[in-house]
């Protein structure tokens, strides 16, 4: 598809409605994706020597590997550099160009078409599993792409060259394509599937781009037509006229309130509310740290992991984390150790036969499959920390019993590293936060994933976005329920455990003040989200925060529990949010 394409015509003013997934307002033209890489013909021959033919074909694989990994380098983020190492990782896979080389040398195809055939039969098996794996195979497509376009001599699919500012239109963004989008050009993505959870939506929202996924209709769109995006909303209107306009402008005038934070999370009353950034780098450190971040409540240690063969050294992870631990001198820095698995695998440690890898041997699961890893982990941590004054504390992903609460404090302990936590991300963990927090110090709402377990919900899929939804009452019952757990903790034991939330949930200023008013004492979010959340928490005091999340509670739909959430802070709509 192309700008020039044909399709429905839009002569009259249409609205086409999905899910919001960053905010921000803006009118442009749509511009369609890149047309895609053509199946090469089944039977294609070979031409010419086999041998030779396989080397073109590991050239070519080498060379798509070489180039994402050279974009991830340049990437703005360090979310779009993870995704874009296991892209790489992916294309440098040697199983699959393996067995595209079989069908060279075994049924006389051209490596065009064994690389093709290959690949489509990696993807069917990953969709054939489901959950994770199942949206990893839209990466695998893109990476077969990728290499037929290599060994063609074509330019690569993907995002449009433009000077003109547009929006981007598409089925969905393959990881490579979202990552190294220029916001200066590229001024919103819309999608027409997606979930709220997908690559598209968390890059979009560490880029600051608006951005509205699950939209049905928008392909048909003529290419050039002029929309409006509102990305909170969840809004796609073509022939925008002066309502728009205005929309936009509001938003611009409220993106200037919103243009910075003073480091001072806190209600109306005064009580403070810790606002803390993830970040996965130093780089990323050191940008939070100048956004007025207060910490780090969510440091991804994946970032040292991905795109190798092998784990790295001890020492390699221990310089990587100063770095993070340098920008945050006397302040709060929460470790997550390894996270692999799942959307995350690693050659050396993840079992990528798993039938379902999100309910399989990930997070802080993969010590039993590959034990050492997170003991050597948490002892660069330590080394990392004992150079440094910023106040470490460490957690692990993937709990879901007491005893690997406990088993992990020990690790932590014996590492000596004073403070431990986990991550509450399942309902078990939920369900029996007063009594893992017996055990360990704090914890961290992971609402991404907690939503996709409490809710049987792959948090990837569009089809599902509105099951997906931290908003489900189910989810804010599952947020209620640690909180309470940790009060109850906090009156047996000396100091209080503390409850924080690291999911995106923690990055939508409405959802902000329900989850505080729920009990939870910090958050934490993109550094680009810091502002707007402290711009609403500042204008409800403790008991408002709290009378708001008793009536997200009553809802019985996470549509009427945003909605009755809205209509209670007028704030949101004042700044565009």
């Amino acid at each position: 598809m192309d700008e020039n394409r044909t399709g429905q015509q839009s002569p009259e003013k249409q609205s086409l409605h999905g899910v919001g997934v960053s905010p921000g307002r803006v009118i442009a033209p749509l511009v369609h994706m890149a047309p895609a890489v053509t199946e090469p013909p089944e039977g294609d021959p070979l031409t010419g020597d086999p041998e030779a033919a396989v080397d073109r074909l590991k050239a070519a694989a080498l060379a798509v590997k070489a180039e994402l990994t050279e974009r991830a380098a340049r990437a703005r983020s360090e979310s779009a550099a993870e995704v874009l190492k296991a892209t790489a990782l992916m294309a440098g896979d040697r199983a699959l160009t393996k067995n595209a080389g079989k069908l060279v040398a075994s049924q006389g195809l051209s490596p065009e078409r064994a690389l093709w055939q290959a690949a489509t039969a990696y993807a069917d098996q990953m969709r054939a599993m489901g959950g994770y794996m199942a949206d990893r195979a839209a990466d695998i497509e893109d990476v077969r792409a990728r290499i037929v376009a290599q060994l063609r001599g074509e330019d690569a699919p993907g995002v449009p060259q433009r000077r003109e500012p547009f929006v981007l239109a598409a089925e969905d963004l393959a990881p490579a394509d979202t990552a190294v989008l220029d916001p200066d050009v590229v001024l919103a993505l819309v999608t027409e599937s997606g979930g709220p959870q997908s690559h598209t939506a968390i890059l979009a929202r560490n880029l600051g781009l608006p951005a509205v996924v699950a939209v049905a209709g928008v392909l048909e769109l003529t290419g050039g037509t002029r929309v409006y995006v509102d990305g909170a909303a969840g809004a796609v209107v073509t022939e925008p006229g002066g309502t728009e306009e205005q929309a936009v402008a509001a938003w611009r005038r409220a993106s200037e309130q919103l243009a910075s934070f003073d480091g001072h999370g806190e209600l109306a009353d005064g009580t403070a509310v810790p606002l803390l950034a993830n970040v996965g780098t130093g780089d990323d450190a050191r940008a939070a740290a100048e956004a007025g971040a207060q910490g780090v409540g969510l440091l991804r240690t994946e970032f040292c992991f991905l795109g190798r063969d092998t784990e790295p050294t001890v020492a390699e992870q221990a310089e990587a984390y100063a770095e993070v631990f340098a920008a945050f001198p006397r302040r709060k820095v929460v470790v997550r150790t390894l996270d692999a698995g799942a959307d995350k695998p690693l050659p050396f440690l993840t079992d990528a036969q798993e039938p379902n890898p999100a309910l399989g041997v990930r997070g802080y699961r993969t010590d039993w499959s590959t034990p050492g890893v997170l003991a050597r982990q948490l002892e660069a941590i330590a080394a990392a920390a004992a150079e440094s004054s910023a106040d470490v504390r460490v957690m692990a992903p993937m709990i879901a019993t007491v005893a690997e609460a406990a088993h992990f404090r020990e690790l932590v302990h014996a590492a000596g590293l004073p403070v431990s936590g986990v991550m509450v991300e399942t309902p078990a963990a939920a369900m029996t936060a007063e009594q893992i927090l017996d055990r360990v110090d704090f914890v961290s709402l992971g609402t991404n994933d907690l939503t996709q377990y409490t809710m049987a919900a792959d948090r990837m899929l569009g089809s599902l976005a509105e099951l997906n939804s931290p908003w489900q009452p189910a989810v804010l019952r599952m947020v209620e329920c640690v909180t309470r757990g940790a009060a109850s903790a906090s009156q047996s034991h000396a100091t209080p455990k503390n409850v924080g939330v690291c999911g995106e949930a923690a990055a939508d200023p409405a959802l902000a003040v329900v989850l505080v008013g729920l009990g939870v004492d910090s958050l934490s979010m993109s550094a680009r989200s810091l502002a707007a959340v402290a711009a609403v928490l500042r204008t409800v005091d403790t008991e408002q925060a709290r009378r708001i999340a008793r009536l997200a509670l009553r809802a019985t739909s996470p549509q009427e529990a945003r909605d009755t959430v809205r209509a209670e802070l007028p704030v949101l709509a004042e700044l565009g949010l």
